[in-house]
């Protein structure tokens, strides 16, 4: 019972978020204490369900991006020939950690315009760090014997990062992966404030309003995400590190 005891919270939590973002108004009795003066206690300049698919798309996309890019520079520079790179890389990947993400949507606005275009910015730029880091880690703390062994069966520098340097490297890079995502997932509530539909909105809208119902719906949604997502990347951690014979951390 107590081993499948986190998995049925996680599934009760994943119920009642589809509960919630699909029917809100069944919860309007729980929220209406938190509202003053008759106002609403369900979001109603929009659609939560559509908020929500719309955050989880730019967090996609702005990951995908981050980690296409993260990890083509880890492995230029654990090649001979792209090590004397690894300083500059270091430099680029922590340009999003150097600015606040206000401070790059407010870079990003001017040459881009309001939107979604600089909130994946914001996100592509604050995404690099943990997976570059975490890419270079796994490329760089191989087992010898085994880039060896490859070596020795006759393989290519192309086929040892394909068939063998990649996989094995897999659940650390996922790692990776998951802190930026839970990152993005929190950071991208701050794109409604230059016109990006995420679930900011839901927040902004009950701070300018002093509307509380508002809030917690907004940074429930984004809490209850971000725990969900983070489990699941742990679980495909855990799943590629046992079909490359490693113990899971």
């Amino acid at each position: 019972m107590k081993t499948w005891l986190p998995t049925l919270l996680r599934l009760a939590l994943l119920v009642l978020l589809v509960v919630f973002i699909t029917r809100p108004e069944w919860f309007e009795p729980l929220l209406r204490p938190l509202t003053e003066n008759g106002a609403p206690a369900i979001y109603n300049r929009g659609s939560l369900l559509s908020l929500t698919l719309q955050h989880l798309g730019t967090v996609a996309i702005a990951t995908a991006c981050a980690t296409i890019v993260a990890v083509a520079l880890a492995i230029l520079v654990t090649r001979p020939a792209g090590v004397e790179f690894l300083p500059l890389s270091r430099s680029l990947v922590n340009i999003g950690q150097t600015f606040p993400p206000v401070a790059v949507l407010a870079l990003a606005v001017p040459a881009v315009g309001f939107g979604e275009e600089p909130t994946l910015i914001a996100l592509f730029l604050y995404g690099l760090l943990p997976i570059f880091e975490n890419a270079l880690t796994a490329l760089t703390t191989l087992p010898g014997n085994v880039t060896e062994a490859a070596r020795g069966a006759g393989m290519t520098g192309w086929q040892r990062l394909v068939k063998v340097e990649l996989p094995l490297s897999a659940p650390v890079i996922l790692g990776g992966i998951r802190l930026s995502v839970v990152i993005s997932l929190a950071t991208a509530t701050i794109g409604s404030t230059v016109a990006a539909k995420t679930l900011g909105e839901v927040i902004i809208a009950g701070l300018t309003s002093n509307n509380l119902a508002f809030v917690l719906q907004g940074g429930l949604i984004v809490a209850a995400l971000a725990v969900l997502i983070y489990d699941a990347f742990s679980a495909i951690e855990r799943f590629a590190a046992r079909r490359m014979g490693q113990e899971a951390e």
